[in-house]
């Protein structure tokens, strides 16, 4: 048997009817079809969804074994989508066995997910399902319009530029141009670091953990802000150890990061002590990653602490430390690193042996 797999990698149908993937068979997939294309007629995953239903009606009629499904993923279009999918996927393979599948998509953004799907099932063929538009100004114009009202299109392109005029206006309201410029660059690169790392996503996860915490009782929510707490108390720390006296920016700089870290440490120790302490309360065990991450704080410690005295050793600026306690401790702190990294591997390997050891008996 072969599937043909219609993908909604941003979980419009969810979002837009309420159902969730997987949808298996052709009267589940006409109707959520029709239930998107009436939520909103203008979403190209109906004509995905509409695509597959006639991919899968032409093969019928060759008296070829298909079934059609739509798979959903996530608005958070990434890691958390890619994974949902193919969770999916394999619901799908274990309830419809089958040798193969036509993948179908509207565009080129569902069709990242190819080598996912290709790993778990022969890939036949792809079929793209593209919107014909009528053409002339006009409907170039009402075509990016309505790219525009998509909050992830938007989000990605409209806030750069509208951060970019504030910016500059400020700036010139100010009568510092340079300034503003300069401010700008900086803004860019941030924003670029957001942007390529989704943290944007993750403050916004943070904030509803933190919201979810509140209403729970606040045990990680009160560790988070006394972590938060200490990291600050750290910078001012460091900012107390930036010696006016040194005698250039070099030493200054090493004496704010010396007096910092280990507030840093804290502060880290601190936040992860409050995750494992909700995952305790809610699950009645600490995590396994718990000792893994202090482990792992400690040899960034170790690490950093060691380069920031062989900097020192280096430039000749002698605050009292040796050659050998400084290699000594950036081999301790990389030591202890490799150590979380075989405890890691080792619970998870006797995770999966206990997990088979109860699927046997």
């Amino acid at each position: 048997m072969r599937l043909i797999v219609c993908v909604d990698r941003d979980d419009d149908i969810g979002r837009k009817t309420g159902l969730h993937g997987p949808i298996i068979g052709r009267t589940a997939v006409l109707e959520a079809a029709s239930q998107l294309g009436t939520a909103d007629p203008e979403d190209t995953d109906t004509n995905a969804l509409f695509g597959g239903l006639r991919l899968y009606d032409e093969l019928r009629e060759n008296e070829e074994d298909v079934e059609v499904v739509a798979l959903t993923g996530s608005a958070k279009v990434g890691v958390v989508s890619d994974r949902l999918i193919a969770e999916q996927l394999d619901q799908v393979l274990k309830e419809r066995p089958a040798e193969a599948a036509y993948f179908v998509s509207d565009g080129a953004e569902d069709e990242y997910l190819l080598p996912i799907l290709a790993s778990r099932i022969r890939i036949d063929g792809v079929r793209r399902v593209v919107v014909r538009q009528a053409p002339g100004l006009e409907s170039t114009y009402y075509t990016v319009t309505r790219a525009l009202k998509d909050p992830k299109l938007r989000a990605k392109t409209v806030l750069p530029f509208a951060l970019v005029l504030i910016v500059l206006g400020l700036a010139a309201a100010a009568g510092q141009l340079v300034w503003g410029f300069i401010a700008l660059v900086l803004l860019i690169g941030v924003y670029l670091i957001f942007w390529t790392f989704d943290i944007d996503e993750a403050i916004i996860d943070s904030v509803t953990s933190a919201s979810a915490d509140i209403r729970q009782g606040a045990i990680a929510f009160g560790f988070g802000l006394f972590a938060i707490g200490v990291i600050g108390a750290g910078f001012l720390e460091g900012y107390n150890g930036y010696l006016p006296t040194a005698p250039n920016n070099l030493d200054r700089l090493l004496h704010f990061f010396l007096a910092a870290i280990i507030w840093w440490l804290v502060g880290g120790m601190i936040w992860e002590t409050g995750r494992a302490i909700r995952r305790y309360v809610a699950k009645g065990h600490i995590p396994r990653s718990y000792p893994i991450a202090i482990l792992s704080i400690v040899s960034l410690g170790f690490v950093s602490y060691g380069i920031t005295y062989l900097v020192e050793y280096i430039e000749g600026l002698q605050l009292g430390s040796t050659l050998p306690l400084i290699l000594g401790a950036i081999a301790g702190g990389l030591a202890t690193l490799v150590f979380a990294g075989f405890l890691t591997q080792y619970l998870k390997n006797r995770t999966a042996a206990l997990a088979a050891a109860a699927v046997e008996s």
